[in-house]
Order: structure tokens, then sequence, then C-alpha cells
């Protein structure tokens, strides 16, 4: 899959004229088996960049192109596959449901596409030191815990495409390799590569470019 930007600039940042920035207003190409890292410090809208990738977000100038199509054309069908055949994305904020178990919240987005052996799946509840509370609703997780089941949820679908947003930023250094470890294994199993957003200071994955937003 093949992501153009050209001259993307978000409707708050119109106008501004001293940006210091390698992504807004400029012309560029995320092409397959690219790893991509995005950093800038907080509050700079690396998860706004992240929505305009996903879809959730139309208030820019400029143009965002999924293999040569205008992502604005997309018709809520066309992103509704789009999100559950070719994109796949773990968010700052989580967005599990809360109420829910961890292996619950797995469900759900299995369910729409069972993409993997389920046993394989819960094996990765062992590996990210997380199985001792798949069973407990999400409310009563650690934040760590929450995002470790997050990225396994973002792992359950597939996807050419994996969008990160900053994806270790709760785990402590063994929990960050090792689900850095896991979700370089599945891109690289998947031919498929991953966009993350990071403060600019990890070095759990691997990039072959890096950008300044």
């Amino acid at each position: 899959m093949n992501i153009s930007f050209k001259k993307v600039t978000p409707s708050p940042l119109d106008g501004v004229t001293d940006l210091q920035t390698e992504i807004w207003g400029k012309d560029f190409e995320f092409v397959t088996d690219q790893y991509i890292k995005i950093f800038a410090p907080s509050g700079k809208g690396k998860s706004s960049f992240m929505h305009l990738l996903y879809g959730l977000r139309n208030d820019y100038k400029g143009s965002i192109c999924i293999d040569g199509k205008d992502i604005k054309t997309f018709s809520s069908q066309t992103w509704a596959t789009v999100r559950q055949e070719k994109i796949s994305m773990l968010f700052q904020d989580l967005r599990l449901f809360l109420d829910l178990t961890a292996l619950e919240n797995i469900k759900l987005k299995y369910e729409l596409k069972s993409f993997k052996d389920w046993n394989s799946l819960e094996s990765l509840f062992e590996r990210l030191n997380i199985a001792h509370v798949k069973n407990k609703p999400c409310a009563h997780l650690s934040y760590g815990e929450r995002q470790r089941v997050a990225i396994i949820r973002a792992l359950v679908q597939p996807f050419e495409v994996l969008l990160l947003d900053e994806p270790f930023s709760h785990l402590d250094r063994n929990n960050a390799e090792i689900a850095s470890e896991l979700i370089q294994e599945e891109c690289r199993a998947r031919k498929a590569h991953y966009i993350y957003t990071s403060l600019g200071s990890d070095v759990y994955l691997n990039e072959t470019k890096a950008f300044r937003l």
C-alpha cells in the first residue's frame, strides 16, 4: 500500500508560516516495506496526523491518497473495508471497552475477520505478560496492561499498514522491548509496514525513515 501526502495542512495550522516540520505542507510518500517514525514533542499534532491517515478527520487542505485514490472521495463503506482489511490502528487513548474483559475486547475485533488462529492469539497474552488479566474487565487493568491489550487487538486483523500512536508510552523497558519485537515480527510476516509516532527518544522500533512533525 502506498500513502501519499501532497501539501497537507490541518485547518488549525492554516496560515501559520513558522512551522518547523517535515510533514505539513510537504509532498512525500510512504511505500510498502518502509518503517516510518513521526516524532515531535507532546501537543504538536501526532494523533491528529494519525487520525488523518485513518480517515477520522478531514479538516485539512491538500490531498492524502491511498494507492492513488484521494481519501476524501472514500465512502463510509470503502473506509469500513480499508479499516478491516488494509489499515489497523493502535490509538493513543486505546479505545477499549472498559466494561468488557481484555479477552472480550479482542474477540470483538477477531470476529470481524477471524484472521488468525484463536489459540495463537490467546498465546499473545502470555507473550506480553498479561495472561493473568485476560478475563478481567479492562476498567480494572493498569494503563500499561490496557496498552498491551490494545496492541493485541491491533494485530488480530489483516493489515498492510499498521498505525501506532505512541505505542509504548506506558510500558517499562522490558515490556516495550517484548511488544516491539512482536509488532516487528508480525509486520515482517505479513510484508506490511508500520507508521508510528514518538516523542523522539524511544529506540524500540526500527525505522527506515524518520520525519519531524
